[in-house]
C-alpha cells in the first residue's frame, strides 16, 4: 500500500504562570494527535518576579530548540478579581509568547472555557476532568505531579481539535501571530 502524503505537525501548548508553568507537545498526523512530552516549570523557590519571567523565557525556547514545534497554543489569563494576580499571569503569558515569536513559531491564544469546551464538552469542567479525558483520549496512564502539566497538554489538544474542526478555510476570531512583524503590525497602538 503506498502512503499518501500526511501533514505532520507538533504542537507546543503552554499553561502559563508565575509558580508552575504546565507544557505539552502533541504530534499531530492527519486527524490522530499522540502525546510526546509534558511537564511542569516550577518557580516557587524564585522569589524575584523578573529571575521567573527569565526561567519561563529560557524554558520555552529549550522545548521549541528541542521539539521544534510548528506552532504554539497558550492559554489567555482569565478575568479575575485580583489584579495583581492577572498583571503577573499576563507577563508569564507575554514572555513564552516571546520566546515563541523569537524563534518565529506562530501563536495562538485560547481561553480557559474554550479549552476545557473542546476537552470535556464542559466549559466549566474541572482540571481533574480534563486531566482524566486527556488521559482517555491519549492512552497514558501515569499521572501528572501537577495539573499544570495537563492543562498545558489540553491547550494542544484543544488546538489540534481547532484545525480539524474549522477545516472550512475560514478565519476564526483566535489571534495568531507568525513573528514580530505581525503582532507590531496588528498592536500599532500598544507599542511606544
Amino acid at each position: 500500500m503506498e502512503q499518501i502524503n500526511v501533514k505532520e505537525r507538533i504542537i507546543l501548548g503552554i499553561d502559563p504562570g508565575t509558580a508552575v508553568m504546565g507544557y505539552g507537545l502533541l504530534k499531530e498526523i492527519g486527524s490522530k494527535i499522540e502525546l510526546i512530552s509534558l511537564g511542569v516549570v516550577k518557580m516557587e523557590k524564585i522569589d524575584d518576579h523578573m529571575l521567573k519571567l527569565q526561567r519561563i523565557f529560557e524554558k520555552t525556547v529549550q522545548l521549541i530548540d528541542n521539539y521544534h514545534p510548528d506552532c504554539l497554543a497558550i492559554e489567555a489569563p482569565f478575568y479575575g478579581k485580583n489584579i495583581q494576580v492577572m498583571l503577573k499571569l499576563g507577563r508569564a503569558q507575554g514572555v513564552a509568547m516571546a520566546a515563541a515569536l523569537s524563534r518565529n513559531v506562530t501563536i495562538t491564544e485560547y481561553s480557559p472555557r474554550k479549552i476545557k469546551q473542546s476537552i470535556t464538552g464542559n466549559g466549566n469542567a474541572t482540571k481533574e476532568q480534563v486531566a482524566a479525558m486527556l488521559q482517555n483520549l491519549l492512552k497514558f496512564s501515569e499521572t501528572p505531579e501537577f495539573l499544570d502539566a495537563t492543562d498545558g497538554l489540553a491547550v494542544a489538544v484543544c488546538h489540534s481539535f481547532q484545525k480539524i474542526s474549522t477545516s472550512t478555510g475560514k478565519s476564526s476570531s483566535k489571534k495568531s501571530y507568525s513573528g514580530w512583524d505581525t503582532f507590531v503590525k496588528d498592536n500599532q497602538k500598544r507599542i511606544i
